[in-house]
């Protein structure tokens, strides 16, 4: 019997997932082995949800964006939504997902995804579960990581869409403000920004005042600029440091849904500088569409490597990016919280030399 393997994509998709999902199934078949996919994230471990990959099945699939396999960011197996007497209740269904594993001879698996498929790929492995990680996020906010892919094609889409907001902002002498994702990182509103000639840019490690940034919009128009491009992170806290909340769902993993900030920075603008403003929220179009060649190919290197360590029976790590290198971080040294822009950050101070507001001054 060949030797068996999984893999599966947890959280909320991003580009390069289906080109990890390639580069590790290329590598396992390389060896004569066999590589299963389980379909929507860890509900396809409890769920017996798979299908086998081969060539036909990964055919095509480097410069497609999304997951081949589906993603869910709810399904834990320690607290899976079951429903009972027309009620859904969560249930301890981690018996179910490791005899799955157990009925199929698959030895380990191959888990992508971000902070929160780490945190249930490390509580399964306390219960038996062999694995491997590899990080994904857009937001770029995950520790041991120099850069995660899907990020370098998120900061893409953003700076696509500030150089249209260029064209409509200069046409109609306005302040366009656009609120990009990040959660409570400000790398993808940073490294658009800058790469996309904003004028102030806005993220949640560095507070900010109203005041400066009316200051450097309102010194644009007496310079003969009456427009300005304003970029805001969707975790950034308002002047007072409250954190901006769209809604929240305390069912949820993670209940706080961020958003609203790009309007009060807006009204805020408006206010203060009497400058028609218009805000835009790019949304989920960051986290769709082709994956960048940069992206393509750390996620092909992240995936090869995820599948060597996995045929060498290396488990309990996440392969990653750091020093400018493949490296496997055991899963107890992975730091708990998130890798956020620090304010003397090379690009912060790039940004301030430019001459772009970063709100605090």
């Amino acid at each position: 019997m060949k030797r068996r393997f999984g893999i599966l994509s947890a959280g909320g998709d991003c580009p390069g997932i289906n080109a990890v999902i390639r580069a590790a199934t290329k590598r396992i078949m390389r060896e004569g082995c066999e590589m299963i996919g389980f379909l929507g994230g860890y509900g396809g471990l409890v769920e017996k949800a798979y299908r086998v990959l081969d060539e036909a099945a990964i055919s095509g699939l480097l410069h497609r964006g999304g997951t081949m396999l589906g993603s869910n960011n709810r399904y834990n197996p320690m607290r899976y939504p079951v429903t009972i007497d027309g009620k859904t209740v969560m249930k301890d269904c981690t018996a179910e997902a490791m005899q799955t594993i157990q009925e199929l001879g698959i030895e380990g698996i191959i888990a992508i995804g971000g902070d929160g498929t780490l945190a249930v790929t490390k509580d399964m492995a306390a219960h038996g579960l062999k694995a491997v990680t590899v990080p994904k996020t857009i937001d770029n906010d995950l520790p041991h990581t120099d850069q995660t892919f899907g990020f370098d094609t998120a900061v893409q889409t953003a700076t696509e869409a500030l150089d249209k907001l260029h064209s409509t902002a200069e046409s109609h002498h306005r302040v366009m403000v656009l609120e990009l994702m990040g959660r409570y990182a400000g790398w993808i509103a940073l490294m658009s920004g800058v790469a996309g000639g904003a004028d102030v840019i806005l993220i949640p490690e560095i507070p900010w005042n109203i005041e400066a940034v009316a200051r450097k919009i309102l010194d644009r128009k007496r310079n003969g600029k009456p427009f300005s491009i304003v970029v805001v992170a969707e975790g950034t806290p308002d002047p007072q440091g409250n954190p901006v909340i769209k809604r929240r769902i305390e069912e949820s993993h993670e209940p706080v849904r961020l958003g609203g900030i790009g309007q009060l920075v807006g009204d805020l603008i408006e206010e203060h500088t009497g400058i028609e403003t218009r805000v835009t929220v790019l949304g989920h179009i960051q986290r769709g569409g082709s994956p960048s060649p940069y992206d393509r190919v750390l996620a092909t290197m992240l995936g090869v490597a995820a599948a060597e360590r996995a045929l060498r029976g290396e488990w309990g790590v996440m392969v990653t990016l750091k020093d400018a290198k493949i490296q496997a971080v055991p899963f107890e040294d992975i730091a708990p919280g998130a890798k956020l822009v620090s304010p003397n950050h090379e690009l912060v101070l790039a940004a301030r030399a430019c001459g772009i507001c970063l709100g605090d001054e």
